[in-house]
């Protein structure tokens, strides 16, 4: 309350409003493109068997079509999360919805491997704007169940893998490849269609000075949702901090020891040019206030993506026929198609993955949430140090993809939270960016490996970089379930507050 008038915060708002149509609205949106970003991901497993038999592709060359997307991806994530943060989070998202389309559209003409390297590459660099979505709709959502929320959206990603697995046990044995790539760009489509009716996230607008423009969407929310906002005018943390610095001493008074003095000039700039400069949001993400986050965010993320892509591979490159160190085992009638109905039955795990996110992350908290499930990653994988039977290595790998996909769940809603809106695209598509690494090694391992019959070595590997994600998980500095998301970096100094 500022001169006697009561005023109120985004967040304030929001859970005056509630969860209600007008989020239902743009969960649908967020989520047709988390499911189309699930398509295009899962449809790598199928497309590496087909065209190595086509184009007589060695195992190096097909790991490469899934590595290339992963290239774009790390590209796209942290491109994306600099235009989201400077532009705004639709122009972010809409530019990643042309390019992931048009790029996997055209995929299905492809007629070389060189132009399906180059146009899967292209349809990465729009896949890594993944994140701007995710951030987008975690603005519009009250604290006491964001967590709950999010899982929600999350469910779309894994009804996208359950799809695309779906289509091509239907399509690839009939239609072929370049059907299942037409058909799996459909959703990104949809992106385009609906776009218009589309709002900026007003944590966004108030904090580029747009208050106008941000009270509008909240006053849009409020009657889609039958809801008023509170009374009051709509005010931010910079708001908050001005009103405060007017108590600050003047320049003839030094009350900070120099180095204390050199700390709070940083914050400062810091506060202000990061939503002004590129590059100078990169460096704030590695300031003395985040750099602790950010370098263990960097290493869950890339531990949980090499993890999750590797299960997804591991499905088809240890229950397909062209793994050929088991020669005795009995073949399918081509020795390159997939095993559909492994591969289908594994997509499921997410189900009960996203179940058991949904029951931990608000009531044990993210931290633990994620621990717990890298962990017992670690017991499912370990049996597949050996050699096992076709159906126990189906039934590790899908209690494997049940933990890592809970994992990855959780973490995709903790990044956003950990992050000041002034940096949260850009600090989320670093890390996811640097996640994609993490994709582009896997399928070297994954494949290669396997097909080098050294799945002891790719098991292991999947086992130390899962257990080191889980160790650094436990060293995040603090919890964020039922709290307010920060708008400034200088507020970001002390763990967030809890949200009331």
């Amino acid at each position: 309350m500022a001169d006697g008038k009561p005023s109120f915060t985004v967040d304030e708002a929001l859970v005056a409003m509630g969860f209600g149509k007008f989020q239902l609205y743009v969960l649908a949106y967020a989520g047709m493109g988390w499911i189309g970003e699930a398509m295009e991901m899962m449809l790598l497993s199928f497309v590496g068997p087909a065209v190595q038999s086509l184009w007589n592709l060695s195992s190096r060359q097909e790991s490469f079509i899934t590595s290339v997307v992963f290239a774009g991806m790390l590209i796209g994530a942290y491109s994306w999360g600099i235009v989201s943060d400077k532009h705004g989070r639709r122009k972010g998202f809409i530019i990643t919805a042309v390019v992931t389309f048009v790029a996997g559209f055209l995929s299905l003409f492809s007629p070389s491997y060189t132009w399906l390297i180059i146009l899967r590459c292209l349809v990465g660099l729009g896949l890594g704007g993944g994140p701007v979505l995710a951030s987008w709709y975690l603005e519009f959502i009250p604290a006491p169940s964001r967590g709950t929320w999010m899982v929600v959206f999350s469910a779309f990603w894994t009804v996208g893998t359950i799809f695309e697995a779906s289509l091509a046990w239907l399509v690839m044995p009939r239609l072929g490849w370049r059907w299942l790539l037409a058909l799996s760009s459909i959703p990104s489509s949809l992106l385009l269609l609906f776009y218009r009716w589309t709002s900026e996230s007003p944590r966004y607008l108030i904090l580029q000075g747009r208050k106008a423009e941000a009270l509008s969407i909240l006053e849009k929310i409020a009657r889609m949702n039958g809801t008023k906002l509170p009374p009051g005018d709509l005010s931010s943390e910079l708001d908050t901090e001005l009103e405060e610095n007017k108590n600050l001493p003047t320049e003839k008074t030094l009350l900070l020891k120099p180095g204390e003095v050199g700390e709070a000039v940083l914050v400062s700039k810091t506060v202000l040019t990061a939503d002004k400069e590129p590059g100078f949001s990169l460096l704030a993400l590695l300031s003395p206030t985040l750099i602790n986050r950010t370098l263990l965010l960097w290493v869950v993320f890339f531990g949980n993506a090499f993890a999750y892509y590797g299960v997804v591979l591991l499905t088809t490159e240890l229950t397909s026929s062209h793994n050929r160190c088991y020669p005795t085992e009995k073949k399918l009638l081509n020795s390159n198609d997939v095993n559909y109905r492994d591969v289908f039955i594994a997509s499921f795990a997410e189900v009960p993955g996203l179940l058991l996110s949904a029951a931990m992350v608000d009531r044990l908290g993210r931290k633990v949430s994620m621990a717990s499930m890298l962990f017992t990653c670690c017991f499912f994988l370990l049996p597949l140090l050996s050699h096992q039977s076709p159906f126990i290595t189906t039934a590790l790998l899908f209690g494997g993809r049940i933990c890592i996909s809970a994992a990855f769940t959780v973490v995709y809603i903790y990044a956003p939270e950990i992050y000041p809106t002034a940096v949260r695209t850009t600090g989320v598509g670093v890390a996811s960016s640097v996640g994609r690494i993490g994709g582009v090694l896997c399928p070297l391992v994954a494949v290669g490996l396997v097909h080098g019959c050294h799945q002891t070595i790719a098991v292991l590997l999947f086992e130390i970089v899962i257990l080191v994600s889980g160790i650094c998980v436990c060293l995040f500095p603090f919890e964020t379930s039922g709290r307010d998301l920060t708008d400034s970096i200088s507020a970001s100094k002390e763990s967030p507050s809890a949200s009331v």
